[in-house]
């Protein structure tokens, strides 16, 4: 006699891995673009952020088979899109086994397969987008992010004379401080 399981979608933890995966390329592609000097050497060796991408995808792969629990389900969704967007942004890379500057082309396929992606799960998925974002930043978890966003965009303004990252990091400083407002305002409502 065959067991039969049920099958769970859950439409909001790909959504949360489809956002992360976006926001771990866009960051690693513009890093990498305005910083292409940092490098990190071990020995004689230049450890690619692909290695990163493949341990993120391994531990949110693990997580999210391994366990049942929302939280931990969350955490593994964000860890496996974060970890393919790392190894998305070094395809060309990949490919051509040495030249991370290959043809924008790998970049534009992935940024346009990306956000096409993200305008069909977000009409599809309005709604449940929408009840994981209010539930984020009503847990302690959007104040945790908010200060480590904050805390590392402000280091991004401090440490650099570049204007293009300055503006970025301002932006972001600002999103953060906003998410962290959010946070001590629905708790001040809790009372």
């Amino acid at each position: 006699m065959a067991v039969r399981e049920e099958i769970k979608e859950k439409p909001n933890l790909s959504i949360l891995a489809l956002f992360s995966f976006v926001a771990s390329f866009i960051i690693a592609r513009a890093f990498t673009t305005m910083n292409p000097d940092t490098v990190l050497l071990t020995g004689n060796y230049h450890v690619h952020h692909f290695w990163f991408g493949i341990a993120l995808l391994t531990i949110g792969g693990w997580l999210g088979i391994s366990l049942e629990n929302p939280r931990t389900d969350r955490l593994a969704a964000v860890l496996f899109g974060a970890g393919g967007g790392l190894i998305g942004d070094e395809i060309g890379l990949l490919l051509t086994l040495n030249n991370y500057w290959t043809e924008i082309t790998y970049t534009a396929v992935i940024l346009i397969a990306t956000f096409a992606s993200i305008l069909i799960l977000v009409f599809r998925f309005a709604e449940a987008i929408r009840t994981e974002f209010t539930e984020f930043l009503r847990s302690n978890a959007s104040l945790y992010f908010g200060i480590f966003l904050a805390v590392v965009s402000a280091a991004f303004v401090l440490e650099t004379s570049n204007p293009t990252i300055i503006i970025i990091s301002s932006i972001s400083t600002a999103i953060a401080c906003l998410i962290v407002l959010v946070f001590f305002i629905q708790r001040i409502r809790q009372r």
